[in-house]
């Protein structure tokens, strides 16, 4: 659609050296834009006749009678924030109907500045305060936002209808330190669980159970307005509860639960977060709601798009360019070192093989990797895109390629694969950039293995000139990754 906002990326022209190379490119923009906000709330929302109409990916339906309702209020948090809430006002004001209160966060407010991801990026609404936050550390400002957030939960009424767009990241955007934790101590906390190697299931518990907001606490706060979420996901198999720690939908975990975590991992975190979660293990503390809380009587909740968007878009820009498409999988997770590997294999099984597809194709995978950071004494920079790509093309580079070499990365090598990989979200990790594009001649093996070995993929990308950059996109459903098979001759 000509109004779509666009996605690029910096210097295509150059990165784009080869046809698989811009192929990988097309076809990495081609998932982000389909799993923008806009469009993705207005495929799943509508609203006819005074009746508003959401349909989820998994094909569920709600239908709420707007007449019915003194207010109609909309809360969010997350990366995608901004853009859906635009795309809810959209939707309303095409039967003339309005958001009356609004408040959402996001690390990216529009009137901030909205990257440079997209040539027509959400512009904020009058009706709806976009507020900002930080992300994956929470702030003070962001904290402050959360708190405007819970301020509006609580003054919604039993008429109301309150609309929550939740989406990735807002597990550290929506921010509020439950006591006696300060933000400083949230900061410290938040900062050595992303470095443990914990599941995001395992690092969500203890976030929600030292938060004010996480974990179906925002929805007491509501109750007993009707509150509805549509949720942009970013998590394998799209578990509501685990969605930016899950602050409208029930929680299954636990306050021994998040213990547990912090001793699985011999976490140093600060001595309130434990006197907090002991308390609350002991009984001291009420636990977060969980399913039949009456919190939850006046709920419901969709998933509005996930990675499975974004993949079957990159597949169609796949199959536009002559290319065979085959999803790996929309799951991959594990360390990105590994994931790399992997995926450099399953190329060149299809090179030598034809096997599980028959070149020219495309294999595309989503989900979310992971880097270990305690197994390097002074890490470096990068982001587990990064991390993949650095890892494929040095596996490329190693690997036999029709009898070439010896296997130790001497002879002539092909180019013929080229492997890219970004989180869609446009930052990948603490970086500057979205994430990396190689194939088998982009890289020396021994600095290859050295940088990942530290850690510090990032300068060694950044020399290669292999990274990605887009600018934030407005949008977060996990990494997208494009794996280009040429045919040979």
């Amino acid at each position: 659609m000509s109004d779509d906002p666009r996605v690029t990326f910096r210097d295509r022209e150059r990165l784009a050296r080869t046809p698989a190379h811009g192929t990988a490119l097309d076809c990495l923009a081609a998932g982000i834009e389909a799993a923008l906000p806009e469009r993705l709330i207005r495929d799943a929302a509508s609203v006819e006749s005074g009746t508003l109409r959401i349909e989820g990916v998994d094909g569920a339906v709600g239908e709420y009678d707007l007449d019915a309702y003194d207010r109609v209020v909309l809360l969010g948090a997350g990366k995608a924030t901004a853009g859906a809430a635009g795309g809810v006002d959209r939707v309303l004001g095409e039967d003339d109907r309005e958001i009356d209160e609004g408040i959402a966060v996001t690390d990216d407010p529009p009137d901030e500045g909205a990257g440079d991801a997209t040539d027509s990026p959400s512009t904020p609404l009058t009706a709806i305060e976009i507020l900002p936050g930080d992300h994956p550390l929470p702030s003070e400002r962001g904290v402050e936002s959360a708190r405007r957030v819970i301020d509006a939960a609580e003054r919604a009424g039993p008429d109301d209808l309150v609309l929550a767009v939740i989406t990735g990241g807002g597990s550290a955007l929506l921010a509020a330190p439950a006591d006696p934790i300060s933000v400083g101590e949230l900061r410290a906390l938040t900062s050595e669980l992303l470095a443990s190697g914990a599941s995001i299931e395992e690092i969500n518990a203890v976030r929600k159970h030292c938060s004010a907001v996480k974990g179906g606490r925002l929805a007491r706060a509501t109750a007993p307005a009707t509150t509805v979420t549509l949720a942009v996901s970013d998590v394998i198999g799209d578990p509501l509860d685990a969605i930016a720690s899950g602050p409208t939908v029930p929680d299954p975990s636990t306050y021994a639960d998040a213990l547990a975590v912090l001793d699985r991992y011999d976490l140093d975190v600060p001595a309130t977060v434990r006197e907090r979660l002991r308390a609350g293990a002991d009984g001291e503390l009420p636990e977060t709601p969980t399913a039949g809380d009456p919190a939850f009587d006046r709920s419901a909740a969709f998933v509005v798009g996930n990675a499975r968007t974004g993949l079957d878009a990159a597949a169609s820009a796949a199959a536009d360019r002559g290319y065979e498409p085959l999803v790996l999988s929309a799951s991959i997770r594990g360390e990105a070192r590994e994931a790399g590997a992997t995926h450099a294999a399953i190329a060149e099984e299809c090179v030598a093989r034809g096997s599980p597809v028959e070149p020219p194709a495309v294999l595309l995978s989503g989900g979310e990797t992971t880097v270990t950071l305690a197994d390097a004494e002074d890490p470096g920079t990068g982001g587990p895109n990064a991390e993949f790509v650095a890892s494929a093309g040095l596996a490329l580079a190693e690997g036999p390629v029709e009898g070439e070499g010896d296997g130790d990365g001497s002879g002539e090598r092909d180019p013929g694969v080229v492997v890219a990989s970004v989180d869609t979200d446009g930052l990948d990790g603490p970086t500057d950039a979205a994430g990396a594009v190689a194939d088998a001649t982009t890289l020396d093996p021994d600095a290859a293995r050295d940088a990942l070995d530290r850690h510090d993929v990032y300068p060694l990308l950044d020399e290669a000139d292999a990274l990605l950059r887009s600018g934030p996109t407005g949008t977060n459903v996990n990494d997208l990754r494009a794996i280009v098979v040429e045919e040979r001759d």
